[in-house]
Formats: structure tokens, sequence, C-alpha cells
């Protein structure tokens, strides 16, 4: 019976190499498979094998768009921000998932999704991945090299994955983990559309009028009434349209010093803080985001407890990736009462951020043993919650935003016809 010697890689991506004894090729890869490694390279010879990686290296140093490392002659393409976007990102994740699944090795995908990416700086990145996977070292080590894309949570269940050699079911998971959270981000910026339109097309109105409309009738009103008094909203319009006319570069400078304002105050951990506890109690929209925050921190600890990590490092990327300075000091005080031998449920029902019925359940979840099936649970829960959040803020907004839209335009019209009235008496 003769022997082969092969060179494979494992689930991890690490290149493994050894002999088996088989009537044929196709029998000696079969047992190789069974093993869990994917075979690169099978010959009776071990020159046949050192042959093979001759021409593999050969062939990676070709093309502007070869899979060698940069010191290879490729040049990175230009890019400004993010390489790639959330959306890019799950679809990439997926398309990954979905070849590891169907029996590809874990350097073949990412060579695969390598060639058919449209995106050059993205696609420099996949290339970057495929050669750190070809030398040795693990993908979680790769994709930890590009923490800008790749957050704590994907290289933490990625490393997860490998560590249990479930990287297939990991991806998949991590997969469904992001269009979750993409769709529930989608939607919430779907509500948030129709009133930032109605606000800038408002403002747009309101300074149309100042500007070009309420001089003309300041003319009439200065020819007809002689300097006879004007009502008191009459004026205050007046001198908002002066002003507004006369200073129109400073107006502008205005907003554009309180947009700036805003964002350096988003920034500090003081206005951080404020700006996260008023878009989580201000009615109606804190309600949405109470249960998008809630689902999101589920689902992220869940997907991170069913992966094998860690309770405590589960906590510490949940915190990261939360995404609201309230929640993060719940989860903060959480992990303090965790690392003292506590349970979850209750240090998470004293910060009186998370509702009862979240609590409960995980405290049900943590006394079954199934914590990560409960927190996946409630996270499906309120997913649902935020879905009818979404519709019912969007209903209640439109009338909203018609009536304010409406009594801006009625004031500065009521005011402009109230000495009109005025000049029809005295003329009657």
């Amino acid at each position: 019976m003769p022997t082969f010697y092969y060179t494979a890689i494992d689930s991890s991506g690490k290149q493994r190499s050894g002999t088996v004894d088989a009537p044929s090729q196709d029998e000696a890869t079969n047992q190789i498979k069974e093993q869990r490694l994917f075979v690169t390279n099978i010959s009776t010879t071990k020159s046949g094998i050192q042959k093979g990686k001759k021409k593999t290296a050969k062939k990676k140093g070709t093309g502007f768009f070869s899979t060698t490392a940069p010191s290879g002659g490729r040049k990175k393409p230009m890019s400004f921000g993010k390489a790639v976007n959330s959306k890019g990102l799950t679809i990439f994740t997926r398309q990954l998932a979905t070849l590891i699944q169907a029996g590809l090795p874990l350097l073949r995908s990412l060579e695969v999704l390598a060639r058919q990416e449209k995106n050059p700086a993205f696609k420099y990145i996949v290339e970057e991945l495929s050669e750190n996977v070809r030398s040795g070292n693990t993908f979680s080590d790769g994709l930890a090299q590009h923490p800008k894309i790749f957050d704590r949570l994907y290289v933490n269940m990625i490393r997860a994955g490998e560590a249990g050699g479930v990287l297939d079911v990991v991806l998949n998971r991590l997969s469904r983990f992001m269009e979750k959270s993409l769709a529930i981000r989608g939607k919430i910026k779907a509500a948030m559309v129709y009133p930032v339109i109605v606000l800038c097309v408002a403002f747009i109105i309101l300074a149309g009028l100042l500007a070009f409309v309420v001089p003309q009738f300041q003319e009439i009103f200065d020819d007809m009434l002689d300097g006879a008094s004007l009502p008191a909203l009459t004026q205050w319009v007046l001198s908002a349209s002066e002003f507004v006319k006369g200073n129109i570069l400073l107006t502008i400078g205005i907003m554009i010093g309180l947009f700036i304002a805003f964002k350096i105050m988003k920034k500090t951990e003081k206005g951080s803080h404020v700006l996260d506890v008023a878009l989580l109690y201000t009615p109606p929209v804190g309600d949405l985001f109470r249960r998008a925050s809630i689902a999101r921190f589920t689902r992220t600890f869940g997907t991170l407890l069913s992966s094998g990590v860690p309770i405590l490092q589960c906590l510490i990327i949940t915190r990261e990736t939360i995404g609201n300075s309230v929640l993060e000091r719940a989860i903060d005080k959480v992990h303090d009462r965790v690392k003292e031998g506590d349970s979850v449920a209750a240090p998470l029902e004293q910060t009186k951020v998370f509702p009862t019925m979240v609590t409960s359940m995980i405290d049900v979840g943590e006394e079954t043993g199934e914590l990560p099936e409960m927190l996946n649970r409630i996270a499906d829960t309120y997913d649902e919650e935020v879905d009818n959040a979404v519709a019912s803020l969007t209903s209640i907004i439109e009338p909203i935003m018609i009536v304010l839209l409406a009594l801006i335009v009625g004031v500065i019209v009521i005011a402009l016809f109230l000495p009109i009235i005025r000049i029809i008496e005295e003329m009657s």
C-alpha cells in the first residue's frame, strides 16, 4: 500500500503536514478530510510536495493584485475613511461563512473573496489576511491587525471559533448577528429621516420668509402707517428679519458653530453622557433607543457566550460595542460584581437601567444553564419591539412635525397681517 505525503490546513488556518497510507490518492484525501484538515498538496514523494510549494510561491508573487505581502510589490490603494462600511463587512462575513460551510479551506475562501472584491482598499486587506493565513498565523491574528475594520467583538468571536474548531459555526453566527444589527440601525435611521427632512424644510422656509418676504411688508408698513406703532408680534418678526437679512454670514456662522459645539460636546465624557441620557429618556424617541440598546446588549452578550468567549471578556467587549455611556457604566458595575463571584442578573437589576423582564429572564437563564439562548431570545423579543416602536414613532412624528411647520409659518403670517388689518380699518 503506497504512502502519501501531504500538506493541509486545519480549521484555525494553520498549515499541517504528514503521511497517510492508502490504496489511492482519492482514498488518502478522504482520510485526511476525516481529520478536519483541508488538503493543499498531496504526493507519493516528498519532492512532489516541495515542487508544489515552489509553484505556489512563484504564483503568489505575480500580478498587481497578487497575494504577496506589501513588501512583495503590491501598492496599498488610497482610501478615505474606513476601507469598508458595515454593510460591506456583513456581506463579506456571510460569504466567508457560506464558503467554509461548503467545505472550502479558509485560505481558499479568502482568495476567492479577494478576487471578486470590487473595493480596492478592502481587496488589499483581504489579500493581506490570505497572506497572513498562508504564512502559518491564525485568522484572528490577521484580523486584529485591522482594528478600524474588525472590532474586538469580531476578532474575539473568530478566535473562540478557531480554538474550538468550529470556525464555520462562529462565522455563521457572527454574520447573523451583524445582519440583525444592521437591520435595527436601518430601521432607526429610517424613522429619523422624516423628522430631519421636515426640520430642514421648515428652516429653509423660515429663512426664506425672513430674508425675502418680510422685508417687502416692512416697506409697506413704513409707507402706510407713517411711523405708527406696530403690534409686538409684528415688531419681533420684523426685528428677526432685519437681523437675518443684515447678518447672513453671521447667521450661517452661528449655525455652523452650534453644530461644531455639538460635535465637541459629544466627544467629551460629560457631554457624551448628557446626550446619551437625553437620548434614552426623552419621549418619544427615548423608548425606541432604549429598546434598540437592550437588543444590541443582549444579542452581543449572547453571541459571545455561545461562541465560547469567557463571561468577563464578554462583558468587556459588550461594553465597548454598546455605544451608550449610560449602559457602559451599568455594564462596568456588572463586570465588577461578576468578577467578585456574583451572578449577572442581580447587579444588572440594581443598575435600574434594564427592565425587570430582562433581568428576570437572565436570572432564569443562569439558573437553568441556558444563558446564551435566553439572551438571544430577549434580543429577538426586543427586535420585534423596535419594529413596533419605529412604526408607532413614525405615526406620532408625522402630525407633530406638520403642526410644527404650520405653527412656524402661521406665526409669521399672523404677525404680517395684524398691521394690514389696522390699515384696512383706518381706510374704512
